[in-house]
């Protein structure tokens, strides 16, 4: 198969937008405001707990416990919390806790577990937002590290980065050569680097990943697998499984929004219209599966009697939705009805799905980190970072960290 996007785009079908997202959604811009006023007390009420400490993944009963940063992947969705909280109010409490907080970034890459995909969003949503917040040289070197770790786990002749695991593992591993449809929020460290510094050596690594995620990763009918093998030595595809969906063959809902923000971003970086329309396709897919209030279920094809909704991947989707009518051309009528939809999942977000009323120390409820673990209808800190974002986008003039 051509490796170009628009030949990958090609093989790829398009089960159209819905028309349900043809109007503007009843959604006034007061009570978005008032919403983002609220996620942003919650988060100053904590800062005492968390001020160089970090929520964990997903909550108990609705509360984070803490937890340092010598590992995981989700660390810094609750700094870029207090970095946007910052940025929306001025307040310098906020960035004096993302600043702490970056030190432990700092400590982590001598330290700590660097052996993941994931640097990109630890990395982005701490020390490149710091930099661009800030202009401090210490934060944009600790990115660049991060980037050159995020490198090493390159595979040159199947194209990808290695998603979990020390590469140099034995052949038979499970990780080994597994690459992951999350790892398209990880590219813009890496997009970033090349910026920064004139090394194209980074975007190169970037662009050929989200060429081998679209080969193989997504499906002709639009779908995502989780997770899709291939052999280091030599390209060969292997084929896809999951990891926190319901099947190998079903279509993981939080997997599917991170590949729609990850293509909207790519389209960009890259200048690549292709990417723009894979993004479409893909969220085509998402919304044509959605439920009637626009948040979906943790995975689309799990049975009725796991019908656990994900308020995290709705959160990821609004913020990618808006990207992506971004990276439409003027004439392209989707854009609007995109940002219809952006829209609409925060109104429903706003009203049906926050931890209001609740003892709780997070934002919204019904986030599935893990089904198959039993851990749902809980909080999720990435869940949480998204939904602020996507209220920023929809109140602020606002710069993207990604």
């Amino acid at each position: 198969m051509a490796r170009k996007p628009a030949a990958l785009l090609r093989r790829i079908d398009d089960t159209g937008l819905p028309d349900r997202y043809a109007t503007r959604p009843d959604v006034a811009q007061g009570d978005i405001e008032r919403a983002l006023s609220v996620a942003i007390d919650r988060i100053d009420e904590n800062l005492d707990e968390f001020y160089d400490r970090f929520p964990g993944p997903s909550s108990e009963n609705l509360v984070y416990s803490p937890t340092d940063n010598m590992d995981g992947w989700t660390t810094a969705f609750w700094t870029g919390l207090c970095w946007l909280a910052y940025e929306v109010t001025g307040d310098r409490t906020f960035r004096d806790a993302a600043e702490t907080q970056l030190a432990t970034f700092e400590r982590r890459l001598t330290a700590g577990d660097v052996k993941t995909h994931d640097l990109g969003f630890l990395y982005t949503l701490s020390a490149i937002a710091g930099y661009r917040l800030t202009d401090l040289e210490r934060y944009r070197s600790a990115a660049l590290t991060a980037a050159d770790h995020l490198v090493a786990r390159f595979w040159d002749s199947p194209g990808l980065i290695q998603a979990w695991g020390d590469p140099e593992e034995p052949e038979d591993s499970w990780e080994r050569g597994r690459m992951i449809v999350d790892s398209m929020m990880n590219l813009p460290l890496l997009f970033w680097a090349s910026e920064e510094t004139g090394d194209p050596t980074y975007a190169s690594v970037a662009e050929t990943h989200a060429r081998t995620n679209a080969q193989h990763v997504v499906r002709d009918d639009g779908s995502t697998f989780h997770t899709f093998k291939c052999d280091v030595e030599s390209g060969s595809p292997l084929g896809g499984e999951t990891a926190q969906g319901y099947d190998a063959d079903s279509c993981w809902s939080r997997g599917q929004t991170w590949a729609v923000y990850g293509y909207a971003l790519a389209a960009e970086y890259t200048d690549e219209a292709a990417y723009a329309q894979l993004s479409a396709k893909l969220a085509n897919y998402y919304l044509s599966n959605v439920e009637a209030d626009h948040v979906p279920r943790w995975d689309f094809d799990a049975p009725d009697e796991q019908n656990y909704r994900d308020t995290s991947a709705a959160a990821i989707a609004a913020c990618g939705l808006d990207e992506l009518a971004t990276r439409l051309p003027l004439a392209d009528t989707r854009a609007r009805r995109y940002e219809n939809a952006s829209l609409a999942i925060l109104r429903s977000l706003t009203e049906n799905y926050t931890t209001d009323g609740n003892r709780s120390n997070g934002l919204l409820t019904d986030g599935a980190y893990d089904p198959t673990e039993g851990d749902y209808n809980e909080c999720c800190i990435w869940g949480d970072y998204f939904y602020v974002e996507g209220l920023v986008r929809a109140t602020q003039q606002w710069s993207r960290y990604w």
